[in-house]
C-alpha cells in the first residue's frame, strides 16, 4: 500500500515518519527531490535528493515525477522511479505537501491519504520560531501557507493530531495496521490457513 503523509510546514510529519519506520517493519520511504539549500541535519539520499533548479526543471519537462510542487519558494518532486521501484519491497510512504496529495489522488486513488495538523495555530507558530531554520519572513510565508493546506484538506482519509508525539505515532501506526489486517491484503496467508483447515482429518 502508498500512504501519502501530508501536512503544514512544521506539523511534525518527518519527525511522525522517521520514528514510525525506525519501529514498524515493512515500510519505505519515498526520496523526494528538492531545490531548497540541505539544512544541517539533513542527508543527501536519505531526507532528500537535493538538486539545481535547471536539472529539476528538466526532470519535470521529461515527466519523470508522479507530482511535483514550488512550496515556499521551492521545487519539490516526487520520481515515478523511485516509487515504482521501492512500493515492489513493501508499504511506501510518501512525505509531500498539500498540492503533490492533490496531483497523487488523481493518479492513485487507491493510496491511503494522511493528513498530519498541529493542536492549533498558536503552536504551529510556536514549532516554526523555535526550529530556527528560516528567516521570520520564511516563517510568515509557511504559516500562510497553513492556512490555505488547512481548507484543502477534505482529499484525505485519516487525521491525526500532533499534539503529543507518542499518540500521534500510535494513530499513525494503526492506520497502516489497520490495513495490513485487510482481508483482501491477506489473501496469501489465508489461502495457507484454508489447506491446513481442508486437510486436517
Amino acid at each position: 500500500m502508498i500512504y501519502i503523509v501530508s501536512g503544514p510546514s512544521g506539523c511534525g510529519k518527518s519527525t511522525l515518519i522517521k520514528t514510525l519506520m525506525a519501529r514498524l517493519p515493512g515500510l519505505q520511504f519515498s526520496v523526494s527531490h528538492t531545490t531548497r539549500p540541505r539544512r544541517p541535519d539533513e542527508a543527501e539520499g536519505q531526507d532528500y535528493y537535493f538538486i539545481a533548479r535547471e536539472e529539476f526543471e528538466k526532470l519535470k519537462d521529461d515527466g519523470a515525477f508522479l507530482e511535483w510542487a514550488e512550496v515556499h519558494g521551492f521545487f519539490y518532486g516526487t520520481s515515478l522511479e523511485e516509487v515504482n521501484k521501492k512500493s515492489r519491497l513493501g508499504d511506501l510512504i510518501l512525505d509531500i505537501d498539500v498540492q503533490g496529495a492533490h496531483q497523487v489522488k488523481k493518479k492513485l486513488p487507491e493510496a491511503r491519504f494522511v493528513f498530519v495538523v498541529p493542536p492549533s495555530y498558536p503552536e504551529l507558530e510556536r514549532r516554526l520560531k523555535q526550529r530556527k531554520t528560516e528567516s521570520p519572513e520564511a516563517v510568515a510565508l509557511r504559516l500562510k501557507n497553513a492556512r490555505r493546506e488547512i481548507l484543502e484538506s477534505d482529499i484525505f482519509d485519516y487525521l491525526v493530531i500532533n499534539g503529543d508525539l507518542n499518540q500521534a505515532l500510535e494513530e499513525l501506526k494503526a492506520v497502516i495496521l489497520a490495513d495490513r489486517c485487510l482481508f483482501q491484503q491477506r489473501q496469501r496467508e489465508f489461502k495457507e490457513i484454508l489447506k491446513s483447515f481442508k486437510s486436517w482429518p
